[in-house]
């Protein structure tokens, strides 16, 4: 796993002959690559999602597609460099291969340190020009952090200051936070932030894990389904309400960890499992760790950095912008304009306990966008989950008829009236109009 270790560069080998494939593995793993090779071009399509090499060094003249068909096919936006090396090679072939995009062109015999300087200066280069584009993209992301991570008190711009730090750092990061408090939200912040955003994350619901099935379901069978764990290689896991499963499973979770490797069952031997973990539970693992429901080892590997996501009634200075932020979403979402936050309305809120936290108030905000295409509620009356249900339509036809008597009076109370402007807003005629309003029983004169 994945603790602030430099990650090695990363080279595909691509040669018909198994001989030069073998040695130039053993020459690049001896340099500190990490190297995989395969004896057809056109098997690189396929594995560059997987492997995601850093530089591809492959030969020109092999059965079916040559080294030079490939360059073509890996044209194109973050396709990985290509150094060519060919025992046919001439000034010829050089130039055409350079012309076509290739990095360079080496001819057989080579000598290794050459051969070593060129593959490493193109995957550095790659990798400048790869977290370049990430930079650029995380820059213009942070308003978006903001947006995933809100509010303003010193609590959580701390934590939204930490995820930015802690995001290329790659340690493994805890999560400590109640139920509701945003803890998967905080993790899929770290990964996509991140220099491994491109990769996999993975979440793991431990409280679902059991014993009997944790090998073939997290390892997976050999040759015929991956298990979940696999599926995170070269992203993120994360390992959701860790301290729930049972102390048995934590412990073959905890062998995985260290080691980086699973076996599949099956299988001839371990698989790498190079991924950053990030785990959450919704207790305090000091009190976990002593009543005997958190592994204090599992912890220790786990806490590389511990993060605390404050409940929200330790928020009550951002009471007022969250509701805000969700009313509007859910007004966007049911297509009509957001309710106002009346006095009586932040009073309300700023009473309640919020035992569900951020989640809790993002359900209250939908029910009171609910009541309000009704032209009624307030937040007081959301706060109560059935009231919703009780009032809302028992069929279709009911329900379609009060969302009408809704649009028509508000488009009513928007034009004071004048029937003309309201029809051409409904989108429907003015005798439609006037149908309509007889049928639905709206009283004009209240509701102006």
């Amino acid at each position: 796993m994945a603790e602030g270790k430099a990650t090695p560069l990363n080279l595909l080998i691509v040669d018909d002959d198994a001989a030069m494939r073998a040695s130039l593995v053993e020459l690049a793993e001896a340099a500190g690559w990490q190297a995989s090779a395969v004896g057809r071009a056109a098997q690189v399509a396929d594995l560059l999602p997987e492997l995601r090499p850093d530089v591809i060094l492959s030969d020109v003249r092999m059965p079916g597609m040559s080294g030079l068909d490939l360059l073509a096919s890996l044209q194109g936006a973050g396709a990985p460099p290509l150094v060519l090396i060919s025992a046919h090679g001439d000034i010829t072939m050089a130039v055409e291969a350079m012309q076509a995009g290739a990095y360079s062109f080496v001819e057989k015999p080579y000598d290794p340190r050459r051969l070593l300087s060129i593959l490493r200066h193109a995957g550095e280069q790659f990798r400048l020009t790869r977290q370049a584009g990430r930079l650029k993209a995380r820059l213009a992301q942070l308003s978006g952090l903001d947006r995933v991570l809100l509010g303003g008190t010193p609590e959580m711009v701390a934590l939204r200051e930490t995820v930015i730090d802690m995001a290329d750092a790659m340690v493994p990061v805890f999560l400590s936070g109640l139920t509701g408090t945003g803890k998967d939200v905080v993790a899929k912040a770290l990964h996509d932030l991140g220099p491994r955003s491109e990769a996999p994350f993975v979440a793991l619901n431990c409280a679902a894990l059991s014993e009997r099935h944790f090998e073939e379901g997290m390892f997976g069978i050999h040759g015929e389904r991956q298990g979940s764990l696999m599926g995170a290689r070269g992203g993120t896991l994360f390992l959701d309400e860790v301290g729930a499963c049972p102390v048995a499973v934590q412990a073959k979770l905890l062998r995985v960890i260290e080691t980086g490797e699973v076996t599949p069952i099956g299988a001839p031997g371990p698989v790498p499992l190079d991924c950053r973990v990030v785990a959450a539970t919704n207790e305090d693992p000091e009190e976990a760790i002593a009543a005997g429901r958190l592994r204090p080892d599992l912890y220790y590997r786990l806490s590389g950095v511990v993060l605390r996501l404050p409940p929200l009634v330790q928020r009550r200075d951002d009471l007022e912008m969250l509701a805000t932020h969700f009313l509007r979403h859910y007004a966007a979402i049911y297509e009509m304009t957001a309710p106002a936050l009346t006095t009586e309305d932040l009073a309300a809120l700023l009473a309640h306990d919020w035992p569900g936290n951020v989640r809790e108030l993002r359900h209250v905000a939908e029910r009171r966008v609910l009541m309000a295409r009704r032209d009624r509620g307030s937040m007081a009356e959301a706060l109560r989950p059935d009231v919703v249900a009780e009032d809302m339509p028992g069929t279709l036809r009911e329900a379609v008829a009060a969302l009408e008597r809704g649009m028509i009076a508000r488009a009513l109370k928007a034009h004071e009236g004048r029937m003309d402007d309201v029809a051409a807003q409904l989108g429907i005629g003015r005798r439609t109009l006037n149908e309509k309003i007889v049928k639905l029983g709206l009283d004009k004169d209240a509701l102006l």
